[in-house]
């Protein structure tokens, strides 16, 4: 009976002793992808759940990149609970103002190659916004997402309107950039 103590004492240890090494960075990794603190403790503490759940700790080469993949996947799964009401407006746009993704992605459908694809989007889309730079991705995320007003976001955050407007925009580019060969696709389909 000593046994089965003794090895989850020495689990317990190693769980501790992994969030001693890592917590306060991999932290810092979650909360510079998302929008509050509050959000960042949620994922963190979803990570190291999961890491309590596994019985054999040893089986993890890793601990470090395991930890990350695991937060990265949790950042990514905590975008798409976000979807926001205004699509249209996270969407790419040809430079004359053609077909938009909100027609496809707004539509009911039954069919199930319209929700793979409706899926790779949003997947896509929430991987790009964990590339982009913080202060870009929180205005984005902020005005978008969350329907913010640049005002509400410039009395939150002290910075001046201007500036928000122009990391949108920079973030907005980016978006398009990294969303077009996917737009592409659509368009083929």
């Amino acid at each position: 009976m000593e046994a089965p103590k003794s090895m989850a004492e020495k689990r317990d240890r190693s769980i501790r002793s992994a969030i001693n090494e890592y917590g306060s960075r991999l932290f810092q990794f979650i909360r510079g992808r998302v929008s509050s603190n509050a959000e960042a403790e949620d994922i963190s503490q979803d990570v190291w759940y999961q890491l309590s759940r596994i019985t054999d700790l040893d089986s993890i080469e890793q601990l470090s990149a395991w930890l990350y993949r695991v937060a990265r996947n949790r950042i990514t799964d905590n975008y798409r609970k976000k979807k926001p009401e205004y699509i249209e407006d996270q969407v790419y746009e040809d430079e004359e103002g053609g077909l938009l993704f909100d027609e496809f992605l707004l539509a009911d459908s039954t069919n199930p190659e319209d929700e793979d694809l409706k899926e790779i989007f949003w997947e896509t889309l929430y991987e790009a916004l964990a590339e982009l730079p913080e202060n870009q991705r929180n205005v984005f995320v902020w005005n978008e997402l969350e329907d913010q007003t640049f005002q509400e976001i410039a009395d939150r955050t002290g910075e001046n309107i201007k500036t928000l407007i122009s990391r949108k925009r920079y973030a907005v580019q980016f978006l398009r950039k990294r969303l077009e060969s996917l737009y592409r696709e659509f368009m083929e389909d």
